[in-house]
């Protein structure tokens, strides 16, 4: 009998390409090619994977190709990772040797640069 917990895993082998969304409310490991947006829990992309399309995540560990922009709490990108597009992240590690075409932009930035300017000052300077 299967039970809905955090420990179930999809795994999409090196074998398989598949166009179109891919959303799992489980951890997902991919070691083939994705030509679409996914969303899931936990992403761990294997070296030889590569994915066209936006990740959505609250952790991701990449490691082999990504065009399209990358959203994830806990982001580490691995040594072989080649990742063309921007990437928005809470927590990131990045591997010396990855490479990244894109912006980098922290998740919390924009809404606390909003809240800050709708509130009044911290700081004031007596003239």
């Amino acid at each position: 009998m299967a039970s809905k917990s955090n420990s179930t895993f999809s795994v999409l082998g090196s074998d398989l390409s598949i166009t179109g969304d891919i959303v799992a409310s489980a951890d997902l490991h991919i070691d083939g090619s994705v030509e679409g947006d996914i969303a899931c829990s936990s992403l761990v992309q294997g070296e030889t994977s590569t994915v066209k399309g936006a990740i959505k995540a609250e952790t991701a560990r990449l490691a082999g190709t990504v065009e399209g922009s990358i959203t994830a709490r806990e982001l580490v990108i691995l040594k072989s990772a080649k990742i063309t597009g921007d990437v928005f992240y809470d927590a990131l590690t990045i591997e010396q040797g990855a490479q990244v075409e894109g912006r980098f932009a922290h998740r919390d930035a924009k809404p606390k640069a909003a809240a800050s300017a709708a509130a009044k000052p911290e700081l004031t300077v007596a003239g």
